[in-house]
């Protein structure tokens, strides 16, 4: 039996997702197992997610993955480099993952992995700095270094987002010499960002618009049925929508409480973007206005979004974690299930079925999980009702067992 592992935020899942599990069974058998590695209550773009992550991974395996297991915090929130590293991490820690599937706008694994293998060169970091040179963003100047390596065209795929996490997906695997093989499945229907109504295959940016602009029938419709069973649940109990805007007075009184020397331990680059994030929260009276007075050419929307999620949640780059220190179950189901109890004699890192599990833990384990906990408070905060904004779930709530 082969088992797939699929790196995934589903926030919210919908037919595109159903659909990229259907093509993995298609390809590798229907006998497939597979274990999903998704985002906790916060998203890579530096969001927070629609739904809490235990409402998400009841929904995934009432859909169809087998296996949900949580991508920690620090690796979540972080750049496409290290979130896709993060991802398998985890799945090279079961010891059981043979293929890692992922969809992309070319849908072809091989030329992917290619970009990654010239990306990973050792001349590679002096062509990227000299296109630095010129003023535009990283992610520009990647691609024109990259086109010095390969041709135009394979250096254009990193022109689309999916395209390029499954690259950064393929480096991960490189990197640490994993024998899981990738595989890609060819997008289909809306893009990455596209919000067309008509598309069968909707994409997720479209389905957060409609519950945002309270159009929830819409919504409800391009949603796997476990996702929107999940969904209606969650809304019921006060819990979901969750939206950056239930907390922006919360966040912009963290922004102005911060110091210059605050702000500058989260520039990562040390490039000066954090002058230009702390002047933009002196001002500003939205998240979405400082961002937007932070962008320039050079610096992305995401990585400014990203760093004020950090700043929000009281996490630093420098506390970022060595390895993932653990492998936490948030959902199963049978197949799930069996797939654990092979893990004892598999898996590589410890398997936390329990939050309590950790304290038998080292101290950076430890660490970890109390940053999920404080997290997990603060994003409860964002609860529509706050009634239901209780504390401390991170240490009583455990997986789907389904």
């Amino acid at each position: 039996m082969q088992i797939a592992g699929i790196i995934i935020e589903y926030n919210p899942m919908h037919r595109g997702h159903r659909y990229l599990l259907e093509k993995t069974r298609a390809r590798l058998g229907a006998d497939t197992a597979v274990i999903g590695v998704m985002s906790g209550n916060f998203v890579q773009r530096g969001d927070f997610a629609l739904l809490r992550k235990h409402a998400r991974a009841r929904a995934a395996v009432e859909s169809g993955v087998d296996l949900v297991l949580e991508l920690p915090l620090p690796w979540a929130v972080s750049s496409a480099e290290r979130f896709a590293d993060g991802g398998v991490q985890v799945l090279m820690g079961t010891g059981l993952v043979t293929d890692l599937v992922f969809g992309s706008e070319c849908g072809d694994a091989a030329v992917l992995r290619r970009a990654a293998a010239a990306l990973l060169d050792p001349e590679m970091d002096s062509l990227v700095r000299r296109e630095l040179t010129k003023g535009d963003s990283f992610a520009a100047a990647r691609q024109r270094a990259l086109a010095t390596m390969l041709s135009s065209e394979e250096a254009a795929l990193l022109e689309t987002p999916n395209n390029t996490l499954g690259v950064e997906y393929c480096k991960a695997l490189l990197r640490r010499e994993s024998a899981i093989r990738p595989m890609s499945v060819k997008r289909e229907g809306a893009s990455y960002h596209g919000l067309e109504l008509e598309e069968e295959l909707p994409s997720a940016a479209l389905v957060r618009r409609l519950l945002r602009e309270g159009a929830r029938q819409p919504a409800l419709e391009r949603m796997t049925e476990a996702m929107a069973r999940v969904y209606e649940a969650e809304e019921a109990s006060g819990r979901a929508p969750v939206f950056r805007e239930n907390c922006e007075r919360a966040i912009l009184a963290r922004l102005r409480s911060m110091s210059e020397l605050d702000f500058a331990a989260l520039d990562e680059g040390r490039e000066g973007l954090y002058r230009r994030l702390y002047e933009a929260s002196r001002a500003a009276t939205s998240v979405d206005e400082v961002c937007l007075s932070a962008k320039t050419k050079r610096y992305a929307y995401s990585r400014i979004s990203r760093m004020i999620l950090w700043a929000y949640l009281g996490l630093a780059p420098a506390d970022f974690p060595e390895r993932v220190p653990y492998l936490r179950v948030l959902a199963a189901n049978g197949t799930g299930r069996a797939l654990l109890a092979r893990m004892r004699e598999t898996a590589a890192l410890p398997v936390l079925t329990k939050s309590a599990d950790v304290r038998l833990l080292p101290e950076p384990a430890q660490r970890l999980l109390a940053l999920e906990a404080r997290a997990t408070d603060l994003y409860t905060l964002a609860y529509p009702n706050l009634i239901a904004a209780h504390g401390g779930t991170e240490w009583r709530e455990g997986p789907a067992i389904l």
